[in-house]
């Protein structure tokens, strides 16, 4: 008796994307799929997303990684959220700080407290309540540590790192679990007659790679769900008018901040991601209102440290495909769709295809009722992570033609909808395991100048002493947590420093 055949994945195209996907179908299907990786050293990688959200600890924590060899591996720190500058108006300052904001109580979360507490006079911000805001404005980072006299000590947090760096991390831990690599271009895609299905890559050299299911990780070319089976691509240009970048590394700066800051300019906004042996920089743009030499010029006068490189020029539409998952080819990181990096979705959105990916995994027999099920997952995580980038643009009073555009035009629905939910009363409702939480919604609505003009009534039943005691042990608990946590560029340098090096990837 012979055993059956494994099945083929074959990832087109390496990067974070095939790299990530490799590493997590190697680690979890183990022998039941035979796994072949086909990239090409001649094809450069676009190399954003160096800024992540918490849930990634999530993928590397499922693929066993150490989390101090991950970090000093990809020259990283650490992240408790991002600092955006000038984007309610010129001189205001905000953070999206990551980790719960104050305690629940009763019934209800800590915000309608705190919006009792405004309304009635009160003075305390309501980042005074987060750990990780406190933290990261006095540059301190500690990991989470569970203690037996008490709660928790530490922040939720993410990370920066050098995503090439990441990419052969990955390669590695994905090779030694059996992954086969191949370096070639893909020349042409054959597909099957009758279903359509994809059924071989042609490489250079007259080598043809077959295989059951593909992921395509080729990028913009979107060489499989684009190229070969035609799927569309729906474009967000009108709701997110950015469609350019440009970016270029420089020199490390300190303090090693544990934040990354998005800073609004004139018709975009730039980015500044700190590592171990640089500074990512950026500036993203709408190519109609800023040219490609001003954006230029922009970004290199506001670097706060010398250039170690040229800069690159990204041109790119915000959008996602109409579908995911066609035939049997499933897209991943931009092949899929592409949201700009304001919120550091990036890879998320990789992470969470994977995951998708995974849980519908196709079996013997064809089942569209999967394929469905996918994309309408992975349509639902574009929509949301867009409807929270559009809240940034839309809700300003910013100066400039640009900025004016953005407040003037007609957002979605499920925004408006959102919108008016909190303006009312301070409510915050989370649809379907959507990624940002309630108290992420509501950092981003107060911090873009929305301030609900009621709360919810249950918080009335605290007496004005009991509420007064209530803010001050939440507020007390926040500080004394911040305040025990070394600077963030001691707790790496005792826990993850990595060995320096000279790169010059431009990509943050």
């Amino acid at each position: 008796m012979t055993d059956t055949p494994a099945r083929h994945i074959v990832i087109a195209g390496g990067g974070t994307a095939g790299w990530m996907a490799a590493a997590a179908l190697s680690r979890f299907l183990g022998r039941a799929w035979r796994i072949t990786l086909i990239e090409s050293e001649t094809i450069g990688t676009v190399g954003v997303g160096e800024a992540t959200i918490p849930p990634i600890r999530t993928f590397n924590a499922g693929l066993a990684i150490d989390e101090a060899e991950f970090v000093r591996e990809t020259q990283g720190s650490f992240k408790l959220g991002i600092r955006f500058d000038g984007w309610l108006a010129p001189g205001e300052a905000y953070i999206h700080a990551f980790g719960a904001i104050g305690r629940p109580l009763g019934l209800l979360p800590f915000l309608p407290y705190w919006l009792r507490h405004r309304m009635g006079g009160g003075g305390a911000d309501f980042w005074d309540f987060s750990p990780s805001a406190l933290a990261a404005r006095a540059n301190r980072f500690g990991v989470l540590e569970q203690r037996a006299d008490g709660p928790p000590v530490g922040l939720a947090h993410a990370y920066h790192f050098d995503a090439g760096l990441y990419a052969r991390f990955l390669r590695r831990y994905a090779e030694a679990r059996g992954v086969e690599r191949i370096e070639g271009r893909i020349v042409s895609i054959e597909r099957q007659a009758e279903s359509g299905d994809v059924a071989a890559l042609m490489l250079d050299g007259e080598r043809r790679v077959a295989g059951d299911l593909f992921i395509d990780c080729t990028g913009f070319r979107a060489l499989l769900i684009g190229g070969a089976l035609g799927v569309g691509y729906q474009d967000w240009r009108h709701w997110l008018p950015c469609d350019r970048a440009v970016a270029v590394p420089c020199e490390r700066v300190e303090p090693l901040t544990p934040f990354t800051r998005a800073t609004a300019r004139e018709a975009g906004w730039q980015w500044r991601i700190p590592l171990q042996h640089r500074t990512g920089n950026g500036l993203v743009y709408s190519s109609a209102h800023m040219s490609d030499a001003m954006a230029t010029e922009t970004l290199m006068a506001n670097l706060d440290a010398p250039a170690t490189a040229e800069p690159r020029l990204l041109q790119f539409v915000t959008g996602m495909r109409d579908r995911a998952w066609s035939h049997n080819v499933v897209a991943l990181g931009l092949s899929g769709g592409f949201l700009e990096p304001l919120e550091s979705t990036s890879i998320h959105l990789i992470q969470t295809g994977i995951a998708h990916l995974l849980q519908f995994l196709p079996g013997e027999q064809d089942a569209a009722e999967r394929r469905d099920a996918f994309n309408r997952q992975m349509a639902h995580e574009f929509v949301s992570v867009r409807d929270m980038l559009i809240l940034h643009y839309h809700a300003n009073r910013r100066p400039g033609e640009f900025w004016a555009a953005c407040r003037a035009m007609a957002v979605p629905d499920s925004l408006t909808r959102r919108i008016a939910l909190f303006r009312e009363a301070g409510r915050v409702v989370r649809f379907n395991e959507e990624l940002f939480t309630e108290d992420g919604w509501a950092q981003v609505m107060l911090g873009q100048g929305i301030m609900p003009g009621g709360y919810h009534p249950l918080a009335d039943q605290l007496s004005e002493a009991q509420l007064a005691e209530f803010l001050s042990l939440a507020a007390t608990h926040a500080r004394r947590q911040a305040d025990a946590l070394p600077p963030h560029a001691d707790f790496i340098a005792a826990h993850c420093a990595a060995t320096p090096i000279q790169t010059e990837r431009a990509f943050a």
